[in-house]
């Protein structure tokens, strides 16, 4: 094929750049990406709810939008500092990813990055982020607590919606902007 080339059912532009599909129904629980790769494409990974752990190259500069979406096996997830733009949604409804590591090299938390990851207990935000978008970490449920650097500038709508088990939250003078209901649980719609 002129554009595209398969490696043991993993279907990858010709050049083995970009990771454009892994099967849904391959039943392996771990994946190492070639680091050949830079980018995974959107919605690569989707809904492969085998996959328990997926080791990310630092060769990946780009992981598209909805890439990891319903990994429901995920536990924990190292992100590269290579990596420097993450879709929206990219993680999303990974409801057993239990730890995450943000890339150093991350300007922007994206929208619905980790939304509805139901068991996520803790994250770090790295000092490069300058902006958590919206729904970011809503329905974080298991989320406890979260260290926002002094980089960030804007907390999205959303953010933080019903993280119900959150206890503390710090809230740096580098905040401009925080959208509407971004902390809002609900405990919050019961007063």
């Amino acid at each position: 094929n002129p554009s595209y080339s398969s490696d043991n059912g993993v279907l990858f532009d010709k050049g083995k750049e970009e990771l454009i599909h892994y099967p849904v129904g391959n039943g392996r629980t771990s994946y190492a990406i070639p680091n050949t790769v830079t980018l995974i494409g959107e919605f690569a990974f989707r809904e492969c709810k085998y996959l328990t752990d997926i080791t990310i190259p630092d060769s990946v500069k780009t992981i598209g939008t909805k890439a990891f979406q319903g990994c429901i096996g995920l536990k924990g997830i190292t992100t590269p500092d290579s990596v420097t733009s993450v879709g929206d949604g990219a993680f999303q409804s990974c409801y057993y990813l239990v730890k995450v590591t943000i890339p150093n090299s991350l300007k922007s938390i994206s929208k619905y990055m980790f939304s509805n990851c139901s068991y996520l207990v803790s994250v770090t935000i790295p000092d490069s982020v300058e902006t958590i978008g919206e729904s970011a970490f809503s329905e974080c449920k298991s989320l406890t607590n979260t260290t926002i650097p002094d980089s960030v500038e804007t907390i999205g709508e959303y953010a933080f919606y019903y993280c119900e088990s959150m206890t503390k939250i710090t809230i740096p003078d580098s905040v401009k902007n925080i959208g509407g209901s971004a902390f809002r649980t609900e405990i919050l719609d019961r007063m």
